[in-house]
């Protein structure tokens, strides 16, 4: 088949979710149409609630599937997106005709469930090193090598919590020295693109457009040598913007890892210029391990033989571990001081992003970007082998300039609106959220402070995956919270065309579901039991207890955005957005929200919460 028309099948795939076919015995099932035919699949119902929760849902969301409509409309590019086998070379493969942004977006997303792809991660699970081989023989069919990635003079950062404001950090400071820099980071907030940057900023969408066809494209033409693999999403994105970097001619990269470290696909890069290690703690424990001792050796898998890296402070049975993979690799490897311990001749140090544990981030990456930057100046300067705590530079005014600049959304973040103060975070482990806990409790207490009257405090939370929400939900407990709001990561549930956040990697039942388990763990948290609930929207999905209104459950972001702001924010009172009609004996529930002078929220738990979010409240992002 033609790679134009596999394209076309693969817009014309939809998931639809029926409301007929929820039976008495609490069985849903997925009626998955494509071109090739219908397959049904049963599977039972985990709590008795979903069942009419799924059928809620579907009211809601049967105006049409994300990017479903808008794909079907443009079926008809596909005729004119003819890839000719000639262009080999991603490095001269021209951009293919007519081809937008939303395009590849959509094609990218048909990574994320990719049949081969899939079967490749399970059958690679049980042997981990098979991953970065599959990687090299991906980046080779893209038209790249690894020899080639050594031009991008690469710092490469790890870690559980801070490794992407260490990035941050580390990239503001050296552009503000003039250098072209690249940085490589994940999960996206909004788009896809923000993943990929450039002197700081996203790639364009015309850019992103040109280079994503430039490598689907070889992949694509290569696969059936290759019994028909592709890569999954996040090696395609790891592919793509080493490609873009390496076209795009940076200084340098900064490439922040995925997962662990050891066996991410970054780990492909051979000879990076610097190495850093942020703070660790136990999360991805199906990947990396149950303990920070098996974390700490996936994460010291980066350290390549006399390369420099450095470490914060670490606990002590994680620090023996990266000093033994250290001493292994013949790595010198540096633990970084205090942020207090710096002196720079302005005084104390500055920081653009807000909380205390960004000052050991801070540190990291003054290390980070000074022994670059030393490198770039000194070529044969020789670092020693040993593991020791490193003498305190002296910042230049530029490094302080570069800490105090330095922005990275959703972390730590306020926005202020009106009469709407919302502080966003995506703490999503158990040392993240604590942290989180702290900026926001000092934070949000200087706002009430200035507040001319009475406050009203509402927690907006999600977590996915394998976190343990129960635990994170219970450190939120001394935030006194006057409402606790749960939504699913689904910006808006109607049709809309943002494929920049679609994951297909999680079915609806599953993330309401763990909507209501999260709204269940704050109850028993409060001591209010496990009660029962009810609706809370017509026609809709929510849920509120009987007996208190402090905790709901919204089918989507926007829902729950509205109903917390009660028309006080006016970017979310536009009138383009839909609202949902919420029945009237909630809305009197609402009464101490809409008589406070001021509204304090605090979004966390999920960076793709925190994102979606933002496409939301602040518009910019979405362009």
């Amino acid at each position: 088949m033609k790679w134009e028309r596999q394209l076309a099948l693969r817009r014309r795939t939809k998931i639809q979710i029926e409301p007929e076919l929820y039976n008495q015995s609490g069985v849903c099932r997925d009626v998955i149409t494509s071109a090739h035919g219908t397959s049904q699949i049963w599977r039972p119902l985990p709590v008795t609630s979903v069942g009419p929760i799924m059928v809620c849902m579907w009211r809601v969301l049967q105006r049409g599937s994300i990017c479903t409509a808008w794909l079907r409309k443009r079926d008809w590019l596909c005729g004119l997106a003819g890839l000719s086998a000639t262009h080999y070379s991603t490095k001269t493969a021209p951009q293919i005709p007519r081809m937008e942004y939303q395009d590849a977006i959509c094609t990218l997303n048909t990574l994320q469930t990719n049949a081969s792809a899939l079967e490749q991660v399970r059958r690679e699970r049980g042997h981990p090193q098979l991953q970065l081989q599959a990687m090299r023989g991906y980046l080779e069919r893209a038209g790249l090598t690894v020899e080639e990635l050594d031009h991008l003079n690469i710092i490469h950062v790890t870690g559980t919590k801070g490794k992407g404001s260490t990035c941050a950090f580390t990239e503001q400071i050296l552009r503000s020295y003039g250098f072209r820099t690249g940085f490589y980071s994940s999960p996206h907030l909004v788009q896809v693109r923000e993943r990929i940057r450039i002197n700081g900023q996203p790639i364009g969408k015309e850019l992103f457009t040109k280079y994503f066809w430039q490598v689907y494209g070889r992949l694509e033409e290569t696969k059936d040598a290759h019994r028909g693999t592709m890569p999954a999403y996040f090696r395609f994105l790891t592919i793509l913007a080493f490609h873009v970097f390496l076209q795009e001619k940076v200084d340098l990269a900064v490439i922040e890892v995925g997962i662990g470290g050891a066996y991410d696909c970054t780990n492909i890069i051979r000879r990076p210029w610097v190495c850093g290690i942020s703070s660790l703690g136990i999360d991805h424990t199906q990947i990396l391990g149950d303990t920070i001792e098996k974390i700490a050796w996936q994460k010291g898998g980066i350290f390549k033989p006399r390369v420099p890296a450095f470490t914060v402070r670490q606990p002590e049975n994680a620090m023996d571990v990266l000093k033994d993979r250290a001493k292994e690799m013949s790595c010198p490897l540096w633990v970084c001081p205090d942020l207090e311990d710096y002196q720079a001749d302005c005084g104390p140090l500055h920081l653009g992003l807000a909380g205390q544990h960004q000052r050991a981030n801070a540190s990291l990456a003054l290390q980070l970007s000074h022994t670059w930057l030393q490198r770039r100046c000194l070529p044969d300067k020789s670092f020693p082998a040993s593991v020791e705590h490193i003498g305190v530079l002296k910042p230049t005014p530029i490094m302080v300039k570069g800490l105090a600049d330095t922005e990275w959304p959703g972390r730590n973040q306020t926005l202020k609106h009106g009469a709407v103060t919302y502080f966003l975070d995506g703490a999503h482990t158990m040392r993240s959220m604590q942290a989180c806990v702290h900026w926001f409790r000092e934070t949000a207490a200087q706002h009430e402070r200035m507040a001319s009257g009475t406050v009203a405090r509402v927690l907006l939370f999600n977590a996915t995956g394998e976190r343990d929400s129960a635990a994170m939900l219970k450190l939120l407990l001394p935030c006194h919270f006057d409402f606790a709001v749960f939504c699913p990561n689904i910006t808006e549930a109607i049709a809309s065309c943002n494929a920049d956040q679609q994951n297909f990697n999680v079915s609806v039942e599953n993330m309401l579901t763990r909507c209501l388990d999260n709204e269940r763990s704050w109850r028993l948290h409060h001591g209010q039991g496990d009660n029962s609930t009810e609706l809370l929207i017509d026609n809709g999905l929510s849920l509120v207890p009987k007996k208190k209104a402090d905790t709901l459950v919204f089918p989507c972001i926007l829902s729950a955005l509205q109903w917390i702001t009660q028309g006080r924010d006016p970017v979310l009172a536009d009138s383009s957005k839909s609202v949902l009609e919420v029945k009237p004996s909630i809305m009197a529930k609402a009464a101490l929200l809409c008589n406070a002078t001021e509204i304090h929220i605090l979004i966390t738990g999920s960076l793709h919460l925190v994102g979606g979010v933002l496409k939301h409240i602040d518009p910019a992002s979405s362009k």
